[in-house]
């Protein structure tokens, strides 16, 4: 089940949500737990149970660390606790990569598992390591209800595709939380925007790159178009989800952090990381970064934690070796500006500096799209005019065609759009006008809404990048 269907908007979050609303305070977060494990079952009936596991085990993983704090059992049960998540990622996301890996380099015979990737399960198995982590640390209490800590584990707004809620920054809200009407209701406008975000934005930009991923004539100004709306695509399709999440969160009486900043706007790499999938960047730096050192044992160690972290990031996203590339490669230009070009584009001309970050993030684009590296060099050849290949299909040397001229024509007017909202410009105005007439933003609503209602009616093309991560 996702956010923009009918099956959730027309059914299961009208139902669930006058339900819980009507039940007493005691009783919500046991409704949170049995419909967000009907929210999953959905989609994966089978892998629910996974998700029990992993609840079950951090549960009690977590009553073992408080018993014997400060014991080399509590030790114990943190290694433990940290091993079975990871073996967890392992099995079902990486153990098909790893033995394609093996065979292909020892020429070996070994049967490839044909494991189905569960659904959001690097996110909900990064939260509840957390969870233990931090109450090993002593930053967060121990969760003694395990109807209270399944239903922070399964949240369904944000169990599937982020953002990644840490339970030390919402488990007062777990225990002791009230819903009011004014944040309700900017809940549901944060919704609106994601869904509109999601729906009017995100798959029309993609059905602009999936005309050009596969594009066997492509030009140099098509690979251009093309991993520009890829990179619309999924700016709005995730930043969307995340907005979703926040303004269900309100809705049910939570707070969940930011997770995106206008990062197409960033001057720098490292200021575009710091921007785009905060919660991410954030659970990296604080259990993985820090606790190799960080920026405090030299430079030398500090460059090698960034490589670390980076490549982890880059194969966090998915069991394929196009995403460890990506990862490093914003390695190696965080690397770059941590040693002398950060000076350089803070001191040189902002537009310069934005113009360096577009690029580079663009070219990112491209080691993430095409799993298959052939093909996505191929692509990234065509756009540097080097090349064709199999993406290019030999239409390198063509810089503008007229199939690319009549794409633009067409999807012209809304990658403009597109661009704009991806600056605080838009919102700035928009926020001015409501101030000054409150009585349109209820109606503008109204209409965002229907607008999203009549494009799913009439569009298939509805999907979610995240949810294979």
């Amino acid at each position: 089940m996702i956010f923009s269907s009918f099956t959730f908007l027309l059914f299961f979050l009208p139902l669930f949500l006058a339900v819980y609303h009507v039940l007493p305070l005691r009783l919500r977060n046991g409704m949170l737990f049995l419909g967000s494990l009907i929210f999953y079952a959905w989609g994966e009936p089978v892998y629910v149970t996974l998700l029990l596991f992993s609840t079950l085990v951090d549960f009690i993983h977590g009553l073992l660390v408080e018993r014997y704090r400060g014991s080399w059992a509590a030790k114990a049960a943190l290694f433990s606790s940290v091993a079975i998540n990871l073996g967890l990622l392992g099995v079902f996301k990486y153990s098909a990569l790893l033995v394609k890996t093996w065979n292909s380099l020892t020429g070996g015979q070994v049967t490839v598992p044909s494991l189905a990737l569960p659904i959001g399960i690097s996110f909900y198995t990064f939260q509840t390591m957390s969870y233990t982590i931090d109450v090993y640390r002593g930053k967060a209490p121990v969760q003694r209800n395990l109807i209270s800590f399944g239903a922070y584990v399964s949240m369904f707004p944000q169990l599937i595709a982020g953002p990644i809620v840490r339970y030390v920054s919402v488990h007062k809200e777990l225990d002791n939380r009230r819903t009011h009407a004014a944040e309700s209701y900017e809940g549901f406008r944060r919704f609106l925007v994601g869904l509109g975000k999601k729906v009017l934005l995100a798959n029309s930009f993609g059905e602009l790159w999936e005309l050009y991923r596969g594009w066997e004539a492509l030009s140099g100004f098509g690979g251009w178009l093309g991993i520009l709306a890829f990179g619309l695509q999924i700016y709005y399709d995730f930043s969307g989800y995340s907005d979703m999440a926040i303004g269900l969160g309100q809705i049910l009486g939570f707070s969940f952090p930011e997770n995106f900043a206008y990062p197409y706007i960033s001057r720098s790499i490292t200021e575009f990381w710091r921007r785009w999938h905060m919660t991410l960047g954030a659970w990296f730096r604080e259990y993985v970064y820090i606790p190799l050192g960080g920026n405090r044992k030299g430079r030398l160690r500090q460059l090698r934690n960034l490589l670390i972290v980076w490549g982890l990031t880059g194969i966090w996203h998915g069991a394929s070796w196009n995403f460890l590339l990506w990862g490093l490669y914003f390695a190696f230009f965080l690397i770059l500006e941590k040693l002398f070009l950060g000076r350089w584009l803070e001191k040189g001309p902002s537009l310069l500096a934005h113009g360096y970050t577009l690029v580079a993030v663009a070219f990112s684009w491209v080691l993430f799209a095409f799993e298959d590296l052939t093909v996505g060099l191929s692509y990234l050849g065509v756009m540097l005019g080097v090349g064709g290949g199999k993406a290019a299909g030999g239409g390198a040397l063509l810089w503008l065609t007229e199939f690319d001229l009549y794409q633009l024509l067409s999807f012209g007017p809304l990658l403009l759009l597109g661009g704009l909202g991806c600056t605080p410009w838009p919102a700035r105005c928009l926020g001015t006008w409501l101030h000054r007439h409150p009585w349109t933003e209820t109606l503008s609503l109204l209409a965002l809404g229907g607008a999203c209602m009549a494009w799913l009616s009439a569009d298939s093309y509805n999907p979610f990048l995240y949810f294979r991560f």
